[in-house]
């Protein structure tokens, strides 16, 4: 008597079941070679749809059309801030100090001298500039954090960064921010840079956040560079200049619906 395989055994909607619960990498690298078949069906838009509603990443009346489900999954599981110590809780740890001007660059708690709260109850620190410039920056690797050549050059998802900051409501202060999209050797492919924000003296400190979306960018990005920070306008000793938290990286799918972006609006909270 003939042995049956489990092809002959299960329909191919029951295969498909199986697959939404076995990881991701591993049906690639584990089930994908097994037979024609499996690869056909770990192929398909279906199976990684029915991954994406099985981990929540969709809902059942999600009705926005996606081009690659595959990558959309893929993004999905690495989306997350790109950006390390974001909000101070470890000091300047992880962060290149690239101006550290006036008595330099210190690490506060909220909501410090003649400043407000911050929008979220789980920020709890931020950076202070000083009466000269002060600027640091993080370099991020983006090979390194899980994001290949291909899905970067082909897909091109968004690339969607954010920082917030406020002064002081006694001193004026001036604050910038500077991110670029870099190639393998670090030539710059697109580059997000808005006139520096200046706050006059006598303010009301509250938090302000900042947001710009790179879409449709030149293939080859391989690193994302972020950089941030000011000084203050009165030139006092101590930490009167633009306070800075919160910041982040963060890489999501692209869904055809969504308006195009790249605003850079700064938007008081």
């Amino acid at each position: 008597m003939a042995l049956l395989s489990i092809n002959e055994l299960l329909p191919n909607t029951i295969l498909l079941e199986v697959f939404t619960h076995v990881p991701a990498r591993q049906l690639l690298l584990r089930c994908r070679p097994v037979c024609s078949l499996w690869r056909d069906l770990i192929d398909t838009a279906t199976l990684w749809k029915l991954k994406s509603l099985h981990d929540s990443f969709i809902t059942e009346d999600w009705d926005q059309p996606v081009a690659d489900w595959k990558s959309f999954y893929f993004l999905c599981i690495l989306r997350r801030n790109l950006l390390r110590n974001p909000c101070a809780e470890e000091g300047m740890t992880a962060w290149h100090i690239d101006a550290n001007g006036g008595d330099e660059w210190k690490v506060e708690s909220l909501p410090g001298a003649y400043g407000t709260d911050f929008p979220s109850p789980h920020v709890r620190n931020y950076f202070s500039t000083s009466y000269e410039l002060c600027l640091k920056s993080q370099t991020v690797n983006l090979k390194a954090e899980g994001y290949w050549e291909e899905l970067m050059d082909e897909v091109r998802p968004d690339i969607v960064v954010t920082d917030w900051y406020a002064a002081r409501g006694d001193c004026g202060c001036t604050y910038r921010i500077r991110v670029q999209l870099l190639s393998a050797d670090y030539s710059t492919l697109a580059s997000f840079e808005p006139p520096p924000v200046t706050i006059p003296q006598w303010n009301d400190a509250t938090w302000t956040e900042v947001t710009h979306t790179f879409s449709d960018y030149p293939r080859g990005v391989r690193h994302i560079l972020f950089q941030h920070g000011g000084k203050d306008t009165q030139f006092w000793a101590g930490w009167y200049g633009p306070r800075v938290t919160n910041s982040s990286i963060v890489i999501r799918p692209k869904v055809t619906r969504n308006p195009a972006p790249s605003t850079g609006q700064h938007r008081p909270r």
